[in-house]
């Protein structure tokens, strides 16, 4: 399993929290994804045979939040 840690701009409630886990977990391969919104991060553990970075950020993007890296 590989680890990622990604900020993202927009996150500031627990709809928003709620929001980026859902869409990162529909992904393949994602074993956990958990945000930090004081920090403004997203810590996500995943299979990389079946998801990649373009893939969590792509699903990030579409729930409506930016990925800053």
């Amino acid at each position: 399993m590989d680890r990622i840690i990604l900020h993202v701009d927009g996150m500031s409630c627990g709809h928003c929290k709620a929001a980026v886990e859902k869409a990162l977990k529909k992904l393949v391969g994602i074993r956990s994804a958990e945000v930090d919104i004081a920090a403004k991060t997203v810590t996500v553990t995943y299979d990389a045979g079946k998801s990649g970075r373009d893939d969590i950020t792509g699903a990030i993007t579409d729930a409506g939040y930016e990925v800053k890296d």
